[in-house]
């Protein structure tokens, strides 16, 4: 029984080797026949590629059971942990792409506004260099240069035009200021015959509202008038005021030539007791514009970004405004294009002062093709909280300005990202800033 078993037991053996051969003779009879039908150089590739991509599977496999084994994580959770961060790798070299990119961008953008109408304004920036960015000292400077000039002026040798002999009398119960002309002596001759006709002119500085005139003394350079003229005014306001004396020859024909005039500040009289005394008349200066003070303000551009930037630093002695003598000022600038008013900003307000100080900072949008077709036009103007707000003077710098005004825009030009500073003289608002 046992010799039966074991031949059935080989011979099913040796059927199942016989299939198992003829299964793998196929196989390789088909591969065989896939390599014969392939090139070379493909057949080389394609052994390369295999090689390389099993090297990775191995590799992968390796590097994900360490992990695995050291983090004792999961294989999937270390294959997720790894995808995740290289997903935030690439996210971050993009954003650094992006951002490298608008910097080059940028940079193209400033080197084709190189060619834009830059020399000619270089030219005239040049043509005031020193003024381009005065510090404090050299404003101070300026301003001790013109002091000195017009204490140059002053010294000049005066003519002499005679005296006038005055007396003034306050009455402080009443609030009447008193003011007498008595006499004038050694007076220069205006008419042929070597004499004059001389009268004299009284008034308060700075309104003129109220004048009296003496009566005409003829033909006399040595006139005595003994005439009094009064003035209703409240001390506090009579010390804002300058008194003044103008004697004039009378002529019937043509108009009065002023031989001469005296100016009292009230403030610098001793109200309390009665004054009279001797006082040599002065030249009279032409009148000029009346002075309305200086402000002292910086511009700067950034052609790239087209921002204007105005800042109001501190203006000095502005007109009084105010019955105290003083004024309650602050700043209001103006972008203008065509005389139109396009954006507006101001200051905040300075209590009693007629030199404040600022120091405050105002931006604009101009781009650069807009830059030579505005203007920046600067108002002082006087704080009432009843009335209206009077402007004391103004001042406006631009391309079609001239004189110091245009100086100074082309200067900011001429420096961007620069702040350029300057002191201007305030000249009449004529109804602006109101």
């Amino acid at each position: 029984m046992y010799p039966l078993i074991s031949k059935i037991g080989s011979h099913l053996l040796f059927k199942r080797a016989s299939a198992t051969a003829a299964t793998s003779d196929e196989g390789n009879s088909t591969e065989t026949n896939a390599i014969a039908n392939t090139t070379p150089k493909s057949l080389s590739k394609l052994v390369t590629e295999k090689t390389a991509l099993n090297a990775i599977e191995t590799y992968g496999h390796r590097g994900v059971s360490m992990i695995s084994a050291k983090t004792n994580m999961p294989g999937w959770s270390v294959i997720a942990v790894i995808l995740v961060m290289l997903a935030i790798i690439i996210v971050a070299l993009y954003f650094c792409f992006v951002k490298w990119w608008r910097k080059f961008r940028e940079g193209d953008k400033s080197k084709a506004f190189k060619g834009l109408d830059l020399k000619s304004v270089n030219l005239i920036g040049q043509m005031g260099k020193e003024k381009v960015q005065p510090d404090v000292e050299e404003l101070a400077q300026n301003m001790e240069q013109n002091e000195e000039a017009d204490m140059k002026e002053s010294e000049k040798p005066s003519v002499k035009l005679g005296r006038l002999q005055f007396k003034l009398d306050y009455d402080f119960n009443t609030n009447n200021l008193a003011v007498s002309v008595i006499q004038a002596e050694d007076l220069p001759a205006c008419d042929v015959g070597g004499t004059s006709d001389p009268y004299v002119k009284v008034y308060l500085l700075p309104d003129k509202k109220k004048k009296f005139e003496t009566k005409v003394h003829r033909k006399t350079l040595n006139p005595v008038f003994n005439e009094t003229f009064n003035f209703k005014l409240p001390y506090n306001e009579i010390i804002t005021k300058t008194l003044v004396f103008s004697i004039y020859d009378f002529d019937r024909f043509s108009k009065h030539d002023q031989i001469g005039e005296i100016k009292i500040p009230m403030n610098q009289v001793d109200l309390a007791q009665t004054i009279e005394e001797w006082r040599d008349l002065q030249s009279v200066e032409e009148e000029g514009p009346e002075k309305l003070g200086d402000i002292c303000f910086s511009l700067r551009y950034v052609p790239t970004s087209g921002k204007l930037t105005v800042c109001i630093l501190e203006a000095k002695n502005l007109k009084k405004m105010d019955l105290g003598g003083l004024s309650d000022p602050y700043v209001k600038i103006a972008l203008m294009s065509n005389g139109k008013r396009i954006k507006k900003k101001k200051t905040s307000v300075k209590k009693c002062t007629l030199n404040p100080y600022f120091n405050e900072s105002f931006q604009f949008e101009v781009p650069f093709e807009q830059i030579n077709k505005v203007s920046i036009l600067v108002t002082v103007i006087d704080y009432d909280r009843i009335g209206t707000c009077d402007p004391i003077g103004k001042v406006e710098v631009g391309p079609n300005c001239q004189g110091a005004e245009l100086r100074h825009w082309m200067d900011m030009l001429a420096s961007p990202r620069r702040p350029i500073a300057q002191w201007h003289s305030l000249k009449d608002p004529e109804g602006d800033g109101k």
